[in-house]
């Protein structure tokens, strides 16, 4: 049987084999340049694996930085066990603030960060609940049990925290929900207990969160976690990799937003074989089936609507990520649409995307340790 850890464990050696063959590319690379209206413009470098960005109630933009893991408490990777390659946990994951002419601020620090550098598993993505709080989903790629292994430094990771941050002296971090623990305790898909928490999203007074391992969309209410809807297998449509026609790729859901009509949208990856054209946007309706809202985009890790009800998303790797380089794309998606339309396009290992009047901010780079960075792009 193929397990959703299998699947991870090939899924990653893809991954860091890939970006550790292409991390000195700049974000821009030679690919048919984007229309010069919407060229990328770099506005912060240096971060550590960023992945979700968001803007404060005062305007501020905030990136969670997955971290560049460490060297402690160092074990064969899940992704890779019989490779070589060591998963290890340290305290180099943070949110940064992006500051005036590019300054990178990190006004929380010494969140955990497991796996290798270049596949940081740590601060994922954060929403403000108030003018200096706001909490943030923690990735883990694994179990409660997997959690453990990693000693005190890995407590928080498969959690939603609470940050609370400090005119002077260190951020307040307290945990609102264990969600590797409903991962373990439920496991909506039915297979093997995998939790990433990954996208995360307002709901009145509490939250959705999608997780990428267990496949599931999740709510939390004060520290009560319940299970929203789960994402199908994606059946292979062509043979790739050794795999056979009809292989069930994970679904993999990266991100979630509320849209225009009061729904939940989700955005989709799709695991290995990574096939071009496989992911979906769904619209989640609570008490209904999950229904795919467009289809035929790739590996899309982040979504976001405008004020005109436009929804914008982001492409890790327009081709797959099983064909390198990974190149990828800030698209626009119309709803019943079977492909996305290409905002700027030749981005490297974009990630993130939060819009603010009539820009796209993108975190690229997402991961490089010391080599990430946020683009805006006009939209």
């Amino acid at each position: 049987m193929i397990t959703k850890s299998l699947v991870r464990r090939m899924a990653g050696v893809g991954v860091l084999a890939v970006a550790a063959g292409t991390a000195g590319m700049s974000s821009v690379t030679a690919q048919a340049s984007p229309a010069h209206s919407h060229m990328p413009k770099v506005i912060a470098s240096g971060l550590n694996s960023p992945r979700q960005l968001a803007f404060s109630p005062s305007g501020s933009l905030y990136v969670a930085e997955a971290g560049t893991t460490g060297n402690t408490a160092c074990r064969p990777s899940p992704l890779d066990p019989d490779g070589g390659t060591q998963a290890c946990v340290g305290l180099t994951g943070s949110v940064a603030r992006i500051g005036a002419k590019g300054y990178v601020k990190r006004v929380v620090t010494g969140l955990p960060s497991v796996g290798s550098p270049a596949d940081a598993l740590g601060p994922a993505d954060l929403v403000f609940t108030g003018n200096h709080t706001f909490a943030l989903t923690m990735g883990l790629g694994g179990s409660p049990e997997f959690r453990a292994s990693f000693g005190p430094k890995g407590k928080n990771l498969g959690k939603l925290l609470n940050v609370e941050l400090k005119s002077h002296g260190k951020a307040r971090v307290t945990t609102i929900a264990d969600l590797a623990r409903f991962e373990a305790k439920k496991n909506p898909d039915g297979t093997d207990v995998d939790s990433d928490p990954t996208g995360l999203a307002r709901a009145g007074k509490g939250f959705v969160f999608t997780d990428s391992g267990g496949n599931s969309i999740n709510a939390v209410r004060r520290s009560h976690v319940s299970n929203v809807a789960v994402l199908p297998p994606v059946p292979t449509t062509k043979a790739a990799l050794g795999l056979p026609v009809g292989f069930p790729a994970d679904s993999v859901p990266t991100d979630v937003v509320k849209g225009p009509d009061g729904a939940w949208y989700v955005s989709q990856l799709v695991g290995f074989p990574f096939e071009k054209g496989s992911a979906a946007i769904w619209r989640i309706k609570p008490g209904h089936a999950p229904q795919k809202w467009a289809t035929g985009l790739t590996n899309v890790t982040s979504l976001a609507f405008d004020k005109k009800g436009h929804l914008y998303a982001v492409e890790i790797a327009s081709n797959g990520l099983a064909s390198p380089p990974p190149i990828g794309a800030l698209v626009r998606v119309r709803p019943h649409s079977t492909a996305p339309t290409v905002v700027t396009g030749g981005l490297f290992m974009p990630y993130g995307l939060a819009l603010r009047g009539d820009y796209a901010y993108v975190t690229t780079h997402s991961t490089d340790a010391g080599g990430g960075q946020v683009v805006r792009i006009h939209l």
